[in-house]
């Protein structure tokens, strides 16, 4: 009675029961990873605890910091509050049994003086589409190392503003050894048959014994240290979770009017999250300087301005600059500040008078934002959030294997701004991206009275990157084969004499810009007549072509192998009757164009196909013959804009 659920677990590798400790925090600071309907959870106070001979609560209490993974500085009054809350804990529980209503396993070891570890969290509801977001819940979670367990208990305020234990909702994980590479981790729940769940902070108890459980099992053997820190490690989460629904619930009419072809929710949402982020890092920012202004800041390679609006109207002066216009800047009205003009980096395009640089996706811009901050001004600062791999002159080059493309650019990214002289600060943003990873360098490592040796170095570095661009492409060498960072002496080497005379105008004059006007890569400006013809003549050939024996004629022994889409390597006519229907719905804006093409066009398969068409008419977005053709609608032209 009480335990929930027990999983073995094999430890092959040594990891327990560190490993153990490590899942466990990912459930304190990150729950969000595995209860979908929390944002986040707020670490209110961390410190190490005494129960005292006989089971009372020594008064000695250890120092309280905050969460080093989340960055967080707690103040005095969070180790005053925490030494207060664990008194009152101590004075609820009954004090055999260590504490703990059996059958979870007490707070006791040989030392009566052993010490525990505990921790205030706040955990943090994600806001439901049919309302505001459920009230914040705190949690006190007590991790007795020697033991193995990690009991939480849910607190409620009093009518007196005192904190009660929900004791109907304590639990407690356990981790238990057996012998050889066996282990167990288990759920304990002492009062299982009063359990109340909400559906949100509190679970059911089914839940906790075969999700949480079960994840906690899988992290505890895993040996795979990320490659990137914590999400949102430098900022509140409390306060961003609040801060982005509001703005979320001001800005999501934006998906309705949408006027380009990309997904809307993707961008509105993405941009969001960024503009919630910016506006709680520049706020963290004021008042660490004693600012009262907030921040003004310029976006470069700003694409479709919806970052840039938002940002404008939520009181930052500011502009953002790209090389095309896009038809969404009408809808903005003249509050959003938004200009088309092609960005050189040169002494053309500083902003001294600008405290912050953007660079969202900005592509061959990403490296140069660190530089343009660092000559702009020593206050100017930057956040800049890398996608497409770009150097100074062109696509960047790989030079290390053993790091994946993404990290190592970061990395190189990173390293501009530590030459630029900025303390360079990483995070990983939450937005519905791969590519989530922020540089952020907002002070620097050096005195105002060293700009011109920085200004020097900067230089020498950008010539050396080039220099190393050449050698490598004259030497054919590929760069994943060989680091190269002992011939790419990016600072070391001195700078060529004309280098410093062109400085003055542009930096580098083979510098690529992204093109005013967007190439069309694929078959969408060859004539429809040709198009047609080749479609016909390679289908001929697939219907003509003699069949082959594959795996899917030994499973159901039929020889039909044109309609099987790529199979053994080998190219047939897919057979669309086969074909799954996914599961995500689609963006509106694409739900609207395939509703609008719907019969619009002949079917292929039905004119051409010695079969005809596989799908009944009625299932086939294509026409039947000429008597079902509709009209064509005037549809957007489909053009990537980001």
């Amino acid at each position: 009675m009480g335990l929930v659920r027990t999983v073995g677990v094999r430890d092959g590798g040594a990891a327990l029961p560190r490993g153990f400790w490590a899942a466990v925090r990912v459930w304190l600071e990150k729950p969000q990873v595995a209860n979908r309907r929390l944002c986040g959870a707020a670490i209110e106070a961390e410190g190490t605890v005494a129960l005292g001979e006989g089971g009372e609560e020594s008064p000695r209490f250890a120092a309280v910091r905050g969460s080093e993974e989340q960055g967080k500085r707690v103040a005095s009054a969070g180790a005053a509050e925490l030494g207060l809350l664990w008194r009152e804990v101590c004075t609820q529980l009954s004090p055999r049994h260590g504490h703990l209503p059996p059958p979870l396993t007490p707070w006791a070891g040989p030392d009566p003086r052993a010490e525990l570890r505990a921790m205030l969290r706040t955990l943090l509801p994600r806001a439901s589409p049919a309302g505001p977001p459920a009230p914040p819940v705190k949690e006190l979670a007590v991790q007795d190392v020697y033991n193995g367990t990690v009991t939480f208990l849910p607190l409620e305020k009093n009518s007196e503003g005192k904190y009660e234990i929900k004791k109907c909702n304590i639990y407690q994980i356990q981790l238990v050894y057996i012998k050889g590479e066996e282990w167990s981790v288990s759920v304990v729940a002492p009062f299982p048959e009063d359990w109340f769940s909400d559906g949100i902070a509190y679970p059911k108890l089914a839940w906790l014994g075969n999700e949480l459980l079960s994840k906690v099992a899988k992290w505890s053997v895993e040996q795979k240290p990320s490659e990137f820190k914590s999400t949102l490690s430098l900022i509140s989460v409390a306060k961003y979770s609040k801060v982005y629904q509001d703005l979320k619930g001001k800005y999501k009419e934006m998906v309705k009017v949408w006027p380009e072809v990309t997904d809307p929710e993707k961008f509105v949402y993405e941009d969001v999250a960024i503009a919630t982020y910016l506006l709680i890092l520049w706020e963290e920012e004021r008042k660490e300087k004693g600012l009262t202004k907030k921040q003004s800041f310029v976006d470069l390679g700003c694409g479709n301005g919806l970052l840039v609006h938002i940002l404008n109207n939520e009181g930052h002066s500011g502009r953002g600059i790209d090389v095309r216009r896009r038809k969404i800047w009408d809808m903005y009205g003249p509050g959003t500040h938004l200009e088309e003009s092609t960005i050189m980096p040169g002494d053309a395009h500083l902003f001294p008078d600008t405290d912050w640089l953007i660079g969202n996706h900005s592509d061959e811009l990403t490296p140069w934002i660190p530089v343009i901050a660092a000559r702009s001004s020593y206050s100017c600062c930057y956040f800049v959030l890398p996608c497409c791999f770009f150097d100074f002159y062109g696509k960047y080059r790989r030079r290390q294997s053993k790091k994946t493309q993404y990290r190592e650019y970061l990395d190189f990214v990173a390293q501009v701004g530590f030459v630029c002289g900025f303390n360079v600060e990483e995070d990983c943003l939450r937005i519905p991206s791969t590519k989530r990873v922020s540089l952020i360098g907002k002070n620097r490592t050096y005195p105002p009275t060293e700009h011109a040796l920085i200004n020097k170095q900067i230089a020498q570095y950008i010539s050396n990157r080039q220099t190393c661009a050449v050698v490598l492409c004259d030497r054919k060498v590929a760069c994943n084969h060989k680091d190269h960072s002992d011939v790419c002496k990016e600072v070391d080497s001195e700078l060529p004499e004309n280098e410093t005379e062109t400085a003055g105008t542009i930096w580098m004059p083979g510098f690529q810009p992204r093109e005013k006007v967007e190439q069309i890569r694929n078959c969408a400006s060859l004539p429809r007549d040709f198009v047609d013809d080749v479609v016909l003549s390679v289908a001929n050939l697939l219907l003509n072509a003699a069949p082959q024996k594959s795996c899917y004629d030994m499973h159901d022994g039929n020889a039909n192998t044109w309609n099987q889409g790529v199979l053994n390597g080998r190219v047939h006519i897919r057979d669309w009757r086969k074909e799954k229907p996914s599961r995500k719905t689609k963006p509106e804006v694409k739900r609207r164009l395939s509703s609008e093409a719907f019969k619009t066009r002949l079917c292929w398969f039905f004119i051409h196909h010695p079969d005809g068409c596989s799908l009944p008419s009625e299932s086939c977005p294509y026409a039947h013959g000429t008597e079902e053709l509709r009209q064509s609608q005037k549809i957007k032209k489909k053009k990537h804009i980001q």
